[in-house]
């Protein structure tokens, strides 16, 4: 790969997005970027003081704090003031109103602008990375899978049963649906029926070839 090159991941939650990037990232030796971890970072700071969901409050929050994303080789990790929030961001309070933090246009561009500033080479994960954060990357995917498939794939990662973390997934497809579109020169991948392995297989064969 040439050091100025992006490869973006994108997809609706619980796709194995995350996964796939870091493990991609993993093969080609070069890093990768959570974008959704920032999202979750304004949603978590915002759940702390009790700030409304609107663009004002929260970004007059974000702007009082450096908030970083560190792109570690073993997982992106989030830092605010120098502290690690990261283990706080995945929780299903978490989880029900970031798709409502991402939906704000001034705080959409405030996260595009973090991630502006890492340097390539990377692999950029998370909803709108190759259609509106990176529209001149030469490598762009898109991961789906059936919303029964992702259900099963979080749900053992929250303290929820199936059927809640299923609802709560169809809630936030809906919401998430603007910020969820390939991008037009995306690579269309369903990994219901995948492992881990076989997608990037997939995708570092289309990326070698």
């Amino acid at each position: 790969m040439r050091p100025d090159e992006v490869i973006t991941l994108d997809g609706p939650s619980a796709s194995g997005k995350s996964t796939v990037a870091r493990r991609l990232a993993q093969a080609l030796g070069i890093p990768y970027l959570s974008s959704g971890l920032l999202y979750r970072a304004a949603a978590l700071l915002a759940l702390e003081e009790g700030l409304p969901l609107e663009e004002e409050p929260l970004l007059e929050r974000l702007e009082r704090s450096r908030v970083q994303l560190v792109p570690d080789p073993g997982g992106n990790r989030v830092l605010v003031d120098g502290q690690d929030r990261t283990e706080a961001l995945h929780t299903p309070q978490v989880d029900r109103v970031v798709s409502q933090v991402a939906r704000l246009p001034r705080v959409r561009d405030w996260v595009n602008r973090r991630l502006k500033e890492v340097p390539p080479p990377f692999v950029a994960e998370g909803r709108d990375m190759g259609r509106a954060v990176f529209p001149g990357a030469r490598y762009k995917f898109y991961l789906t899978a059936s919303p029964e498939v992702r259900a099963r794939r979080r749900s053992g990662e929250r303290p929820q049963a199936f059927e809640e973390v299923l609802q709560d997934l169809l809630l936030r497809d809906a919401l998430d649906q603007a910020q969820s579109l390939p991008a037009p020169d995306a690579l269309v991948l369903d990994t219901s029926q995948m492992t881990v392995e076989e997608v990037v297989a997939w995708i570092l064969e289309r990326i070698r070839d």
